[in-house]
């Protein structure tokens, strides 16, 4: 069952998700309300799900937030607009505006997620006084605790330092300052060491059957994120990047808390690595939901919410067939990251995508049109982890898709294991967690090979984890984060300019590529599908018997496909606008600088 999130929630909502102002009510009255809404399992559990509103809510998560997060790294960058004075490319291109068109608005992410904030508080006040030890009732405690940790965890991947709230509203904490991000990271640590006494496993109840409720797993793994997190560096307030100061996140105790929780998730065998990477976002673009394999956690967005497809999928230009909305591409790939991986690497053809869906010839657009796959700009592949043609239902709305956000993943239970194990023994220990990330993307021989490679030193273990987070996560907002707490985000900026200036030159480790793409579509037994030759490395045979043979026709086409422009340069160089070591996080927008009764205000080097 999908997006469970949004039945049920009238009552609770009229009794429990009121605004700032109406949370300054009599004591009586919340008394009274809470006692009604937290001690009914029904009544409680919608209030809980509520939370989940806010993630779909228009400028949210769906518009805002998951768009424009995280663009722009050495495995992902903005495809939509050309024009980096834009304000969506500001938000991806280091160069924020506080009075952005995009975000500053006062019902925006910022603001939607501290309405989600407010939201969980409620509940986890209720909870804690009127659960009890109702199992299920506590379930939804920890679920709370759980979500209001997630949100902050994204607050700060965004912001750095934030407002941190942990009761409900009141006259006397509506207006609050920054917290440093080092101390919500201890909070957080031990919201969610609470959490998972009271969450069960995936499958272990009827609440965990979903990967859109919060299990044990989901908790363990949040938690080792954040401690993965707090290990890390980050641009603080004076504008220096640095490792916590704080003595309660000491770097091998951080570690030692990820490594912990990934183990017990692994090694309580309730949720399995999928057999094939493409199998794991079918199932995201089939709203297969059930808990126990891949996918840990997902935000759930109902059928007619979400820009997931819309956002990362493969671009369709015409509604057709597959999908009753012509959009997708807007973000993609960087494109030296499809050069990058091993040609025989299965994450790639599904990562990276050429092409684009455009009307077969003599078809018009509608619900059965007939389309093909044609080739896109070199400068703006797309995404190929959402698909419209994956999906099992017809898109119905101009904007939304309706396909789950994935939050948490096994195979980030996996190299973070790795990752943190590495750092506290080194690759000997470390290497079983990565092996089966890299052996289910590459043949075994090739696998065999990097993992020996790989575990060659310490040094060399930690690069093969930057690599293979690359490889796996690209396009899942994990990247830029990644980038910052190791203290890589603008060497690894200046590589990938260097490396696209490479491409389209074809230098380098580029060298062998050739200038033109080879294309074809056999009319006859596969009218969608592009045949190409030219896009992997050393395919320079470009004889026009090798390309008859290729092609089994000499019907074939070809175009110039990497080639130094200047656009394509203007492209290339305006990955960041300012140094993105000096610009790691977005501003609080104005507007909530000026409601915040002077409380707010962004760090001198924003200034």
């Amino acid at each position: 069952m999908k997006n469970i999130a949004y039945a049920s929630l009238a009552v609770a909502m009229s009794v429990s998700f009121s605004s700032c102002e109406d949370a300054i009510t009599s004591e009586t009255q919340s008394s009274l309300d809470s006692s009604v809404v937290f001690s009914n399992l029904e009544y409680a559990e919608a209030a809980v799900m509520g939370i989940h509103v806010s993630f779909a809510e228009t400028n949210s998560y769906r518009g805002r937030y998951i768009p424009y997060y995280g663009m722009n790294t050495d495995a992902e960058w903005f495809n939509s607009l050309d024009n980096y004075t834009d304000d969506k490319a500001r938000l991806c291109n280091y160069n924020p505006d506080v009075s952005s068109s995009q975000m500053n608005t006062d019902n925006n992410a910022w603001a939607k997620m501290y309405e989600g904030i407010e939201r969980a508080n409620k509940a986890i006040e209720g909870l804690r006084e009127y659960a009890g030890d109702d199992e299920d009732l506590l379930q939804l405690l920890g679920e709370a605790i759980t979500l209001r940790a997630m949100i902050y965890v994204d607050l700060v991947k965004a912001w750095r330092d934030v407002p941190f709230r942990f009761e409900p509203n009141t006259s006397d904490n509506i207006y609050l300052a920054k917290s440093p991000c080092d101390e919500i990271y201890i909070q957080l640590l031990e919201d969610l060491e609470e959490a998972q006494e009271y969450c069960a496993w995936p499958n272990e109840t009827d609440a965990t059957t979903s990967v859109e409720r919060v299990s044990k797993a989901f908790v363990k793994g949040l938690r080792a994120r954040v401690a993965l997190y707090a290990a890390g560096y980050c641009q603080r307030a004076d504008g220096e990047i640095s490792l916590s100061s704080y003595s309660e996140l000491e770097q091998s105790a951080m570690y030692q808390i990820a490594r912990d929780e990934c183990l017990d998730i692994i090694e309580s065998g309730t949720c399995a690595l999928a057999a094939t990477f493409e199998e794991i976002f079918q199932n995201y673009s089939q709203d297969i939901v059930a808990a126990g394999s891949e996918s840990i956690f997902e935000i759930p967005f109902a059928d007619g919410r979400g820009r997931v497809c819309y956002t990362f999928g493969v671009r369709h230009n015409n509604l057709d067939k597959y999908t009753g909305q012509a959009q997708g591409g807007t973000n993609g790939p960087d494109p030296t990251l499809f050069y990058d991986y091993d040609v025989d690497d299965a994450r790639r053809d599904v990562t990276c995508v050429p092409y684009e869906w455009d009307l077969r010839t003599g078809e018009t657009a509608g619900e059965s049109a007939e389309v093909q796959q044609t080739l896109r700009n070199s400068a703006k592949w797309c995404f190929g982890k959402f698909r419209y043609e994956w999906m099992t239902r017809r898109v119905t709305s101009t904007m939304d898709d309706g396909i789950n956000w994935p939050v948490l993943r096994m195979a980030d239970i996996y190299l973070m294991a790795a990752e943190a194990i590495n750092e506290l023994s080194g690759p000997s220990e470390a290497a079983q967690y990565m092996e089966p990330i890299v052996s289910r993307a590459l043949p075994s021989d090739k696998a065999t090979a990097y993992m020996s490679a790989a575990t060659a030193s310490k040094d060399a273990f930690f690069n093969a984890i930057v690599d293979q987070r690359r490889f796996e996560f690209a396009g899942e907002q994990l990247r830029k984060m990644d980038l910052i707490r190791w203290n890589l985000l603008g060497d690894k900026l200046d590589e990938t300019i260097e490396k696209n200036t490479q491409l389209q030159n074809r230098e380098g480790d580029y060298a062998d590529l050739p200038r033109k793409l080879y294309y074809y579509i056999d009319e006859d037994n596969d009218p969608e599908t592009l045949i190409l030759y030219g896009l992997n490395h050393c395919e320079v045979d470009t004889t026009d018997e090798a390309l008859a043979a290729y092609f089994g026709t000499t019907d074939y086409s070809s175009t110039t496909w990497l080639s130094l422009t200047t656009s394509r340069q203007e492209k290339i160089d305006g990955i960041y606008v300012n140094d993105p070591d000096k610009y790691q996080f977005w501003p609080i927008w104005q507007v909530f600088i000026d409601a915040s009764n002077g409380m707010l205000e962004n760090d001198d080097w924003y200034k």
